[in-house]
């Protein structure tokens, strides 16, 4: 006896993704339900190679009788129609930042707090961490278990699909239009300055104290998610590629730690492929990254700078592990060890 799932947002970016890796992983499904906003009612969708489901209205759909719903509308369609599918008895794993910092409210990665689960209950919700967030406490976690992580400054380079589809049009028709003499401007919609050609250091609204709200979330989501004595400092840029988030990590540890052992505790780490040789095309770049579900670490590195530290280089496809992979973990793990339905 399977599952009744529902994939909400089930037509953007990450939601569409949701759909290929339930199909890709044959989670246990006996019936998916895709659901969107009315202004997408009938559009299709495909699950799998084979399949393709209706799209159905979100705001009228009874969640009565639906295991899990896995949850990537946005923010604002979140913090309406999550907690209705949660009184109804499905578990929601939720995709958006609604609810990443309620006290109540566990914010999993599977590799790094599976046991944090346990505290799903209490609302029936479980919080997906933001992208940059995730590929990141994923190859700290190994590194923090071995030496223990005093301090993490990080700079991210992060592709337009973390902004959505029509970010990622904007690259491109920006790029298009530069071979065209067309002015970068006539293309605008999502970013304050020229993609095409540039990088954008800001990510999601500013805040008082000058970091964005995109940092912000790295810092007191690596808290809660890994220790909350980490101290984090993030920058985090918009660059021009497509697809994947790449990032520039220094660790500085409480306890001494060579760059061998770093490397074989990365080796070993769930989740985690190590490509790192000291050569020419011997790291992972985001272009290789896309439509992969590991974490890659390269450019691991000793930090001469302090007294216990490595550098590193970090790159995931946003889309995948950074969103819907993740999600389906915590789904896959959510159905082993706490929910369960007999044979």
């Amino acid at each position: 006896m399977g599952y009744k799932v529902a994939v909400v947002g089930a037509t953007g970016s990450v939601g569409r993704e949701l759909l290929a890796i339930l199909a890709e992983r044959e989670f246990p499904a006996d019936e998916v339900i895709a659901l969107a906003s009315e202004r997408s009612l009938g559009v299709e969708v495909s699950f799998g190679e084979e399949d393709v489901l209706k799209v159905r209205d979100l705001a009228t759909f009874d969640f009565a009788g639906t295991d899990i719903v896995l949850s990537s509308p946005g923010a604002k369609v979140s913090a309406r129609h999550t907690p209705r599918a949660a009184a109804a008895g499905a578990v929601v794993i939720d995709n958006t930042s609604h609810f990443r910092m309620d006290l109540d409210v566990p914010l999993v990665v599977p590799e790094v707090n599976a046991a944090a689960l346990a505290g799903y209950a209490k609302r029936n919700i479980i919080a997906n961490p933001n992208c940059s967030t995730m590929q990141m406490v994923v190859a700290l976690k190994p590194l923090h278990d071995l030496a223990l992580i005093k301090r993490v400054v990080v700079a991210t380079y992060q592709s337009t699909s973390g902004s959505g589809k029509e970010a990622m049009d904007e690259l491109f028709e920006q790029t298009r239009g530069i071979y065209t003499n067309e002015p970068w401007h006539k293309h605008q919609n999502k970013f304050t300055k020229q993609i095409a050609f540039n990088v954008i250091p800001h990510i999601d609204s500013f805040m008082d104290d000058g970091a964005t709200r995109e940092e912000w979330k790295m810092v007191v989501e690596t808290k809660k998610i890994l220790d909350p004595d980490i101290q984090v400092v993030a920058t985090c840029v918009r660059v021009p590629v497509f697809v994947g988030h790449a990032e520039a990590v220094n660790v500085e540890f409480a306890n001494p730690i060579t760059e061998d052992e770093a490397r074989q505790a990365l080796k070993a780490a769930p989740g985690v492929t190590v490509i790192d040789h000291r050569a020419d095309e011997g790291y992972v770049t985001p272009i290789e990254c896309a439509g992969e579900d590991p974490v890659y670490v390269s450019r691991i590195r000793k930090d001469p700078t302090v007294k216990h530290g490595i550098s590193l280089w970090v790159v995931a496809d946003n889309l995948r592990k950074g969103a819907a992979l993740n999600t389906v973990q915590i789904a896959e793990e959510l159905i082993e060890s706490y929910i369960s339905k007999a044979a």
